[in-house]
């Protein structure tokens, strides 16, 4: 069963068509991945799940249904409250608040109360040691690591049943974006479902289940995560693997593919 479901999603900033016809699952305690280049819209299918979208002058059409009830048309403080929280890519912690604030911030109008905000301040603790070591520092101060930590410590003080990652190793040192995938692997263990939207490919595919490639707004690839990363396709354009035999074998414009469909 899946716990996202998007239908027909098109989105566009004035005349320029961001997203189009966009449709894709994210099953239930699972992770799944969405691959692209810069300008692919990867951004803008986030902000549409998050319903963030009027916030950068964008619409959209299409329907988005997190555990068979509609999102669209809910505004965005309805969304978290349903359990969906997007950590923004490049962080964009409050800068001048200390990192015990930031985190307060997070729990705002999340499920369950005082006491569930506890747990989930106990719990981002366990997965960052260093944000209780520099509870009283101001954010803006962290390292890049860091404050990706604390982007995504914040969004888990919503106690989330689905997060949006945008870009989680964007900007940072190899070994930092190992750790953060790792944390993400024990965040999804835990039983959170995980929209992962990276170009890091080789990352996002070691840690989803279902990936897809999203070319200048569309659909262009979708599959199991292990067979993409073996396709000679997905190799040649996000994993850096020259095949010459394939190299002159770009698919035909407009075509969606799995990876039973033309991989064979």
């Amino acid at each position: 069963m899946a716990t996202l479901e998007i239908r027909g999603l098109s989105v566009g900033y004035g005349p320029v068509r961001s997203l189009r016809d966009v449709s894709l699952d994210v099953p239930a305690g699972a992770i799944t991945a969405v691959l692209g280049g810069n300008g692919a819209g990867k951004t803008t299918l986030l902000r549409a799940v998050s319903r963030t979208l009027g916030f950068h002058r964008a619409t959209g059409t299409g329907t988005v249904r997190f555990d068979g009830h509609r999102l669209d048309g809910l505004p965005p403080a309805r969304v978290v409250a349903a359990g969906v929280v997007q950590v923004p890519e490049g962080r964009q912690v409050f800068a001048r608040m200390t990192v015990a604030d930031n985190l307060r911030a997070g729990a705002l109008g999340a499920r369950g109360g005082r006491r569930a905000s506890a747990g989930a301040l106990a719990r981002v603790h366990e997965l960052f040691p260093v944000l209780a070591q520099r509870a009283h520092q101001r954010a803006g101060l962290l390292s890049g690591g860091e404050q990706q930590m604390l982007a995504m410590g914040r969004a888990l003080m919503a106690r989330p049943r689905l997060l949006l990652l945008d870009e989680p190793s964007l900007g940072l040192a190899p070994l930092m974006a190992a750790r953060i995938a790792e944390t993400v692997r024990e965040i999804n263990a835990a039983g959170t479902s995980v929209l992962l939207v990276e170009q890091n490919a080789a990352m996002a595919l070691r840690l989803a289940s279902t990936a897809y490639v999203l070319e200048v707004g569309e659909i262009t690839l979708e599959g199991p995560a292990d067979e993409l990363a073996a396709s000679d396709e997905v190799r040649r354009r996000y994993l850096g693997v020259v095949d010459e035999t394939a190299a002159g074998t770009d698919r035909p414009a407009g075509s969606v593919r799995t990876l039973s469909r033309w991989s064979a």
